[in-house]
């Protein structure tokens, strides 16, 4: 009789102390990587296709603001640059006739040098010839640098107005309103028909595939956490309700801060603590902000 008071006496002792064992190491709760898109433009939002819990992919065009303007000033960005193209100088047409000249000049210098070499014309021929293939020559000169100038001139005028049109271009491009990752819209900041300016919030997307549990851990627990390190991770839905995910630790901070107030930790004494994130695959039922407990 005495025995069976003692074993009972011993699977007491250890269900309380099996009561008082923690199922977890940590708690803190579930966020997910957010993005609020800007506008790039000012004008009016003509489309606007995103509503509060929509998902969205990567790049997907969600909207677009007024590209009227814009559009304009390429297109006449695309005429002026034909007026510059017609305006380049044909060099070898304009400069053809004192070419011409240059080479009748130069074969009667050559003439009269053979006529002066014989004794049979002045030397003052020979000169006078000499004199007219050097303006001759001058004067070409000064057509192909007159041209060359101009050319220069129209080709840097056609570079700059390229350089305009891509700049529009880009602008044009900005106009289409695109989600820069996937995930689930959190907030929408405007409607269509709106007035935007650039640098107005849009909308705020959030991946909510790949959500992070934020814990915080006290130095006696850091020595036996590490990146890439599996854990498990619970998702507290209340009432005792719990469902477990396999986790990933993806960070761990490199300072020590105070124990936030709404945070319990293994050793609830500590006043400094580390976070660390978890990542986990989520399948729907996370939600940002939950409440959730990791165990190393």
């Amino acid at each position: 009789m005495k025995k069976i008071y003692v074993l009972a006496g011993t699977a007491l002792m250890m269900a309380a102390c099996g009561g008082n064992e923690k199922a977890y190491d940590a708690t803190g709760t579930f966020e997910a990587t957010e993005t609020t898109v800007f506008a790039e433009q000012s004008g009016a939002l003509l489309t606007f296709n995103v509503n509060e819990g929509d998902s969205i992919g990567q790049d997907q065009e969600v909207g677009l603001i007024d590209t009227t303007q814009t559009w304009l000033k390429i297109q006449q960005l695309g005429a002026t640059k034909q007026v510059y193209q017609s305006q380049k100088p044909d060099m070898e047409r304009q400069i053809a006739a004192t070419r011409q000249q240059l080479a009748k000049a130069q074969q009667d210098e050559q003439r009269y040098r053979e006529l002066v070499a014989d004794g049979a014309a002045p030397s003052k021929m020979l000169d006078d010839a000499t004199s007219q293939v050097k303006v001759l020559q001058k004067q070409l000169d000064a057509q192909v640098s007159t041209l060359n100038t101009q050319l220069s001139t129209l080709n840097s005028q056609l570079s700059t107005a390229d350089v305009q049109i891509e700049q529009l271009r880009d602008m044009l491009r900005k106009c289409h309103v695109t989600a820069p990752t996937k995930g689930t819209v959190l907030e929408k900041y405007v409607e269509r028909g709106e007035f935007v300016a650039t640098g107005k919030p849009l909308f705020k997307v959030a991946d909510t595939q790949n959500m992070y549990l934020r814990a915080y851990v006290t130095s006696a627990q850091l020595q036996t956490v590490k990146l890439g390190q599996q854990v498990k991770v619970f998702a507290d839905y209340g009432d005792q309700q719990k469902k477990e995910y396999d986790g990933t630790v993806a960070w761990i901070s490199s300072r020590s801060e105070f124990t936030p107030k709404t945070i319990l930790t293994d050793d609830e004494r500590a006043d400094l603590v580390y976070a660390v994130k978890i990542a986990v695959r989520n399948d729907g039922y996370i939600k940002i902000g939950m409440y959730g407990e990791v165990k190393f």
